[in-house]
């Protein structure tokens, strides 16, 4: 099927102002999903549109990925999320949005050995990290690191952008990323930094990085290791969010694929972003420690509107219905902490009786208050021994490979334009200048 757009030679939309109408074509998606081509309303009108966060607005035709937030659809490249969760890795799926198919196995040999390739960082960059602050935020040292590779494999910057190979681009940074953060984990506690083994797999071998130390000789549970590739699959990519709208942006200006990245990475963090999943951590704590467990008594505050009581964790922007991707990381944060041993968790027992009272509650149902993605991954992201000021990092590592094909595929787009939002100006206007020893 074409991944290209088509306009609709039979639809148009009339815009009627001032005594004159204008006809727009309307543009058809591959999902049948339909957009109005407004690019020359202001050439021809004079007017803008104003969409405040841009809900209504399309920046870009993409074949990357597709979100139908009513029916709760997710694909990458026509593949859905359900098929790519249940039968692939993680490093499957971002061959799959920056390559735009499914590896055959000799692709897989090749790019499995060029992440072992890439997966050490330049060994001078030890030095950046070990002049962080102490208490330096970890997505803080992520996005620095990230430009600053840039300093170190410059070649991306300097050849044209056709003739810079995309299998060695794509697992340099995805493989580098994984490193960095990593590190930055390591050197938040104090302790050394352990260096990728070629022995172990994408997610092994971040794990051993993170827990692996000289007191602690640390080998990943197969478990653990399907659950966070789930969970870095769960998040590859979802369209046009404000991140990945963010990478857009930079690299429309020209910007480099580490200048991109960084960009994201630091949109992420936003709390409500990337950072959804900590906060339901930390709702979930304060319920046990504040509410004493009593789920009731806090629904009800939130149906009131009680500004102490906000629902982390439930409903999105894009769904209308159930996220197709809390449903399986619900199973796979079950599984794990079954597998781990703590199926009792208290913070488990709440989130599944905050789960089932709302799903059961008419005010919920009516404004599609549903769980979400982050609901669940918090939940299993802390049972692996993950602490909450890298769980907006983990994040950054899963969304790595739709960030890239973004970047890639706004910068072969020939239609794409340097991104240029309009505004509708409301200060003060035509104000006589007074010299400053006149001013009262």
């Amino acid at each position: 099927m074409s991944s290209s757009r088509r306009r609709n030679s039979e639809e148009q939309v009339r815009l009627v102002y001032k005594g004159r109408s204008w006809s727009y074509p309307v543009v058809t998606g591959t999902e049948g999903e339909r957009a109005v081509d407004i690019s020359t309303l202001r050439r021809d009108t004079g007017l803008i549109t104003l969409d405040p966060g841009f809900v209504n607005t399309g920046a870009c035709s993409s074949a990357i990925t597709f979100v139908d937030g009513e029916r709760g659809i997710l694909r990458h490249r026509g593949y859905a999320i359900e098929d790519l969760a249940e039968h692939c890795v993680f490093l499957e799926v971002a061959y799959l949005l920056i390559m735009g198919k499914l590896p055959n196995r000799q692709e897989w040999q090749r790019f499995s050995s060029l992440m072992n390739q890439h997966s050490m960082i330049h060994e001078d960059m030890r030095d950046f990290f070990l002049n962080y602050p102490e208490r330096a935020h970890p997505m803080a040292v992520l996005s620095a690191m990230v430009v600053s590779l840039s300093s170190f494999y410059p070649e991306i910057e300097q050849e044209p952008m056709e003739e810079v190979p995309l299998d060695i681009t794509a697992t340099r940074l995805l493989s580098k990323l994984r490193t960095i953060a990593a590190f930055s984990y390591k050197k938040s506690i104090g302790e050394p930094f352990v260096y990728p083994s070629y022995r172990m797999s994408y997610c092994e071998n971040f794990l051993n990085m993170m827990f692996s130390s000289p007191v602690n000789d640390y080998w990943p549970d197969p478990v653990v290791v399907r659950a966070l590739n789930l969970f870095l699959i769960l998040h590859a990519d979802h369209e046009q969010n404000c991140s990945t709208s963010v990478v857009r942006f930079v690299a429309s200006a020209g910007g480099s694929l580490y200048a991109s990245v960084a960009a994201g990475i630091c949109a992420l963090w936003g709390p409500l972003h990337g950072g959804a999943n900590q906060a339901v951590i930390e709702m979930l704590e304060r319920i046990l420690r504040e509410d004493k467990g009593r789920v009731d008594r806090v629904i009800e505050r939130a149906k009131k509107k009680d500004p102490r009581t906000r629902l982390m964790g439930f409903g999105h922007r894009i769904y209308k219905t159930y996220d197709p991707r809390a449903r399986i990381a619900k199973d796979a944060c079950m599984k794990l902490l079954a597998r781990l041993g703590l199926q009792n968790d208290p913070l488990l027992e709440i989130a599944l009786e905050l789960e089932e009272k709302a799903l059961n509650d008419p005010y919920f149902k009516e404004r599609h208050l549903y769980p979400n993605v982050d609901f669940y991954t918090g939940i299993a992201y802390r049972a692996m021994g993950i602490p909450t000021n890298m769980f907006t990092v983990m994040f950054a590592i899963g969304r790595l490979p739709g960030w890239i094909a973004h970047w890639m595929e706004c910068r072969k787009d020939p239609t794409q334009k340097i991104a240029r939002p309009r505004q509708v100006y409301i200060g003060e206007t035509a104000r006589p200048f007074i010299p400053m020893d006149q001013r009262p």
